[in-house]
Order: structure tokens, then C-alpha cells, then sequence
């Protein structure tokens, strides 16, 4: 059984993290499959959105500490430069929308892998960890970077040091969430929005994805200059065209994608 599922459907790549025994934690051999996954999708044209949820009950408990005190095992130095930083990277760079579908607990990487995606939603039974502390650790895989941006230094400076448990009501409360589906229309309404996404102006959502990206470096300047440069690629894009003539025409786009 693969530690990362892949199934493409309607121009969505379905990624599971599947070690539902471990609640999907992460090891080596999961963590470099899912980037090669990644690789995948961001290298094919007809995968216009990424969609990542977790096999069994949980979403992602982290890291699989087995691994970490395994004397023949990656040592924390490989775990964080090898498995988790190119992971959020690749999460963050690829410019095509990310969905995390949070199904149940995630916790220490598992969370922070889902804060860094373009769109996080969640099953109302889900949770959220930063379970760092609790074994002497700081967190990682970008959640020191994330998670004060989305929620504010103080709250994210609470939770990451007593490690308390959020509900899924209260991450969403704080503006970790897009939204919380009830446990029994969870898959699809989660699936519903990644529709929605694959059906858009893909490389359009790719420049706003990258201009994000860049908020935390640029003054507003030097924002203007990006936003002025990447409205021109997207002017220039077929999909442009088409949504313009579509609302001149007063009918439903169709967008391709390029």
C-alpha cells in the first residue's frame, strides 16, 4: 500500500496521505513521494488544482517520532531539510490552487503542511495542534512563519507554547479556516470547492498565488510593481479573453486554463 495515493479526475489531482494506522504520519518514504507527487502535478497541464486529505481518521498527526529516535534513522537535520521544508515550499511555489481538506486531527507538521496550502477546510470533528512543546521541539515545516499571519502573534504565540488543542469551530473563529463542513457533507462539499477552483483561470490564480507570497517581503511599492507586472501576463492569457467575452455575451465562462 502507497503512503501517498494520487488519482486525477476532472483536472483535480486527489492526493491522500495513507498511513491511517499511524494516523498518517510522516516518514521518509512519505515525505519524498509526496513531493515527487507534488513534481507531478505541478509539471502537467491538465491538473488545474491539487486537492490533499488524509486516509482513516485523521488528517496528519506529524512526524512519525519513531523515525526520529531510530539511531539508523534520517536525523532531525535530514527530517526538516530533506522531507518538510521542500514540502511546504513546493506547497507555496506551485502555481496552481492547493486544497487541504482537513478530515480529522492534525497536528505538529501535519498542521503547519495544511496552513500552507491556498485554501484550508475542514471536517467540524477535525482539529488542530501545534503539539511542539509538548516534547521539547519548536515548531516547523513554516509554522512559525504561518500561522502568526493568519491568526496574530499573540494567539499563535499561545498555542505554539502550551500546545492546546483547537476545535475546529475555534480555528475557523480565529481565521485559520475558509470554512467548517459538517462531518456527513465534508467530502463533498470540500471536493465541491476543488471543482470550483480546476474550473477557473488557472494561471491567473497562479500569479495571485505568487503576489500573496510576496506580501510578507514587499512594501507596498514594490507590490504595486509585481501586482502591475502579473496583471499583464494575465491580460494576456486566453482565459481572459474568454471571461471578457463572456460577460459581454452575458454567459457562463468556459476557462481552459491557459
Amino acid at each position: 500500500m502507497a503512503s501517498i495515493e494520487l488519482i486525477i479526475e476532472n483536472n483535480i489531482a486527489f492526493i491522500t496521505l495513507n498511513r491511517p494506522d499511524k494516523l498518517n504520519s510522516f516518514n521518509r518514504e512519505m515525505a519524498l513521494l509526496l513531493q515527487e507527487k507534488l513534481d507531478e502535478c505541478a509539471a502537467s497541464e491538465a491538473i488545474r488544482c491539487i486537492y490533499i486529505t488524509g486516509a482513516g481518521k485523521g488528517f496528519c498527526a506529524g512526524q512519525d517520532l519513531a523515525e526520529v529516535v531510530d539511531p539508523n534513522g534520517p536525523g532531525m537535520q535530514k527530517i526538516l531539510s530533506e522531507h518538510y521544508n521542500p514540502i511546504v515550499t513546493r506547497l507555496r511555489s506551485i502555481p496552481k490552487p492547493i486544497v487541504a481538506a482537513v478530515n480529522g486531527v492534525a497536528a505538529g507538521a501535519g498542521a503547519n503542511i495544511a496552513l500552507a496550502c491556498d485554501v484550508v477546510v475542514s471536517s467540524a470533528s477535525a482539529s488542530f495542534i501545534q503539539a511542539f512543546s509538548k516534547i521539547g521541539l519548536i515548531p516547523d515545516s513554516g509554522g512559525t512563519f504561518s500561522l502568526p499571519r493568519l491568526i496574530g502573534f499573540q494567539r499563535a504565540s499561545a498555542l505554539m507554547m502550551l500546545g492546546d488543542k483547537v476545535s475546529a469551530a475555534d480555528a475557523l473563529q480565529m481565521g485559520m479556516l475558509y470554512k467548517v463542513f459538517d462531518d456527513a457533507l465534508f467530502e463533498e462539499e470540500s471536493k465541491k470547492l476543488a471543482l470550483t477552483l480546476s474550473q477557473m483561470p488557472t494561471q491567473a490564480l497562479g500569479y495571485l498565488k505568487h503576489a500573496l507570497n510576496q506580501t510578507v517581503v514587499n512594501d507596498l511599492p514594490a507590490q504595486l510593481q509585481l501586482e502591475d507586472e502579473y496583471q499583464q501576463k494575465a491580460a494576456a492569457t486566453a482565459d481572459f479573453k474568454e471571461g471578457v467575452q463572456a460577460f459581454l455575451e452575458k454567459r457562463a465562462p468556459v476557462y481552459s486554463g491557459k
